[in-house]
């Protein structure tokens, strides 16, 4: 297990260094084996959300009543309270379809976000991204127990 799970399952994820970045940075990674990975990845994505959503929260105080913004705080409080929750229990039980599912849906959720806005014109993008690209991760790691 440990390092050796770690490089393996990351090498089937789309983002291979911020897979093996983001599980070596919790020590729970190196017991753990896949779905444990998952639940670790799953706590990873968010603080991604909890982050972003942080954001949106202080550019609402500049911009108060700004629809996008508005938007987004529904989208990211779904991604936070119902993907990520989702797919951290399936994780911990093993179901590796549910697990996909709540980590591909927080990264449509996310997009969803992205897309409130006109192109190029997002204060999001970065956060966004940042996001999306953990959940891409943690639901390539659910296709790994499949």
């Amino acid at each position: 297990m440990g390092a050796n799970l770690i490089d393996l399952t990351c090498k089937k994820t789309p983002y291979y260094d911020l897979c093996v970045i983001s599980l070596n940075s919790d020590p729970r990674s190196y017991t753990a084996d896949v779905g444990g990975l998952g639940v670790v990845m799953a706590d990873v994505v968010k603080a991604k959300a909890t982050d972003s959503l942080n954001k949106i929260n202080e550019l609402l105080k500049q911009s108060p009543g700004d629809r996008s913004l508005t938007i987004c705080v529904d989208y990211y409080k779904t991604v936070i309270e119902g993907d990520v929750s989702l797919a951290n229990e399936a994780f911990a039980s093993g179901n590796a379809k549910l697990a996909d599912q709540g980590m591909s849906d927080a990264g449509i959720v996310i997009d969803l976000c992205e897309s409130q806005f006109s192109e190029g014109s997002s204060p999001l993008t970065d956060k966004n991204k940042a996001a999306h690209d953990v959940a891409a991760v943690g639901a390539a790691i659910a296709r790994t127990m499949l």
